[in-house]
């Protein structure tokens, strides 16, 4: 609750302690004179209750109950309901705003919290554990959302959702390229929807470093994302493809010392990095290093492509570009946004 005006925090706390008492709540207030009371209501079955109030017309309840069963959800809307009466007729036409926001479900078997990237946090519709392994690199998860489909997790990073051609087609030029007959390097991409989407479209050869070198990825995207990558991780080789298991820095520069030339590199690696001090960052030095082989195996009309991040987070993508001037060859680039589904933000 805020307030138009200074509030009477002795006045509330009187004025709600009769709600949480009829529940058989225990009390303990606590006074900082000018920085108002902190009460808190202790039930018999551990669920509790902090009522803060701020002298300067602020009033805030949070409410944990160790309950998740539908009638003890609505005795717990019952409780806010009746604080939320009594506020109001005790400040008439003074309360500013009222919000409440829903529970947050702790220590579930099925976690259904997943941060942006730029660092909000966001309530998934997820209602199934599909695959929770960890390999030697990293903790892989694909859990099923009801309206985005299977999602695949790395080490608590939203990847890719069976939702979210949009993001594959982005990466891929967004239809404008003309694939056929060409040769494509793919740096990343192990749930396999690149690859996918490209071998529809006649390549001469397509190769795709899963750099991450890690196979389970690929073993656990094959068997419960195949609305994104089909058939094409079953077999490592097929007619116009092959998928090497292999870190891409030495096949880069194997590459380029062998002189072979792609007319696209499509980079899945990883998305910009957050921090705003690149010359301090690994990550901004693993990404120039990228950049910069992949140009040595590019040809002269060749194209690019690669991920940006969250459109929130300016400055990184800013610093990004600024990358690109530095590179040991000249080159033209141009962006695009897109929505991305499961990531419930635009990039």
């Amino acid at each position: 609750f805020s307030f138009n005006i200074t509030a009477d925090c002795n006045a509330i706390l009187k004025a709600l302690q009769p709600i949480f008492q009829e529940q058989g709540m225990t009390e303990t207030v606590h006074n900082w004179e000018d920085h108002g009371y902190l009460a808190t209501y202790i039930k018999k079955n551990g669920s509790f209750a902090n009522l803060r109030i701020h002298p300067r017309g602020l009033v805030l309840v949070d409410l944990q109950s160790f309950n998740d069963q539908t009638k003890g959800r609505e005795e717990v809307d019952q409780l806010l309901n009746k604080v939320e009466e009594r506020m109001k007729e005790l400040f008439h036409g003074n309360i500013k705003r009222v919000k409440r926001l829903p529970a947050i479900l702790r220590g579930g078997v099925i976690d259904r919290y997943w941060p942006t990237a730029d660092g909000r946090l966001v309530e998934y519709d997820i209602d199934e554990v599909v695959y929770d392994e960890d390999s030697p690199f990293q903790n892989i998860k694909i859990l099923h959302s009801k309206q985005f489909g299977n999602i695949l997790i790395l080490s608590g990073d939203v990847n890719l959702a069976e939702s979210d051609l949009a993001y594959t087609q982005a990466i891929m030029g967004s239809g404008k390229e003309d694939y056929t007959g060409k040769e494509v390097l793919i740096l990343g991409g192990g749930d396999g929807g690149i690859l996918y989407e490209i071998v529809k479209l006649k390549p001469k050869m397509v190769t795709m470093v899963a750099s991450n070198i890690d196979q389970m990825v690929i073993d656990g995207c094959k068997k419960y994302m195949r609305k994104t990558c089909g058939d094409v991780l079953d077999n490592l080789k097929g007619e116009c493809y092959q998928v090497l298991i292999e870190d891409c820095i030495p096949v880069l520069k194997r590459y380029a010392k062998e002189g072979r030339m792609f007319d696209y590199v499509i980079n899945d690696l990883t998305a910009v990095p957050i921090s705003t001090s690149p010359e301090e960052d690994s990550t901004w030095e693993f990404l120039r290093l990228i950049l910069d082989l992949s140009m040595k195996v590019l040809k002269q009309d060749g194209k690019y492509f690669t991920q940006g991040n969250c459109i929130n987070l300016t400055d990184a993508l800013t610093l990004y570009e600024e990358q690109l001037s530095r590179l040991y060859c000249p080159v033209e680039f141009s962006k695009e946004t897109v929505c991305v589904p499961s990531y419930m933000e635009l990039y």
